[in-house]
């Protein structure tokens, strides 16, 4: 759906998911260089273990960045007024993310037909590793 065919949604609709993944080692040294985050729990299996993991782990932008396209994908970004996501666990090197949303309101605020969307990211064996809400205008 683009912001020029969004018309009337009803609560419960789904919004269509975005997968990735497997995490890999290479997936998270490419993602430190291009988001300027170069944090060395993410890439150094050594500095991940000092730090009492088992391994590098994603960074939680990682996540919340496919997370914010499900909705923003769906919409089209200018319709897009704002977006918020918890980090609830982390994401672990080899696991595959599945990013989805849900209508669960619509209501009227400052003159504007809007939905609320619930927002998850979840891995394949069923843990949540962010859960947040999109506010689009319809």
């Amino acid at each position: 759906m683009t912001s020029e065919t969004i018309g009337p949604v009803a609560v419960g609709t789904e919004l269509p998911s975005i997968s990735f993944g497997p995490v890999s080692r290479t997936m998270l040294a490419l993602y430190a260089g291009a988001s300027g985050d170069h944090n060395p729990i993410h890439i150094d299996i050594d500095m991940a273990r000092e730090a009492g993991m088992p391994d590098v782990f994603a960074h939680g932008m990682l996540s919340y960045g496919v997370l914010a396209r499900v909705a923003s994908n769906w919409t089209g970004p200018d319709r897009l007024r704002s977006f918020s996501a918890k980090f609830v666990s982390m994401t672990q090197v080899h696991e595959r993310v599945t990013c989805s949303g849900s209508v669960v309101e619509r209501f009227e605020e400052n003159g504007e037909a809007r939905i609320r969307i619930a927002m998850e990211a979840r891995t394949d064996e069923g843990r949540v590793t962010l859960s947040g809400e999109a506010l689009v205008a319809i």
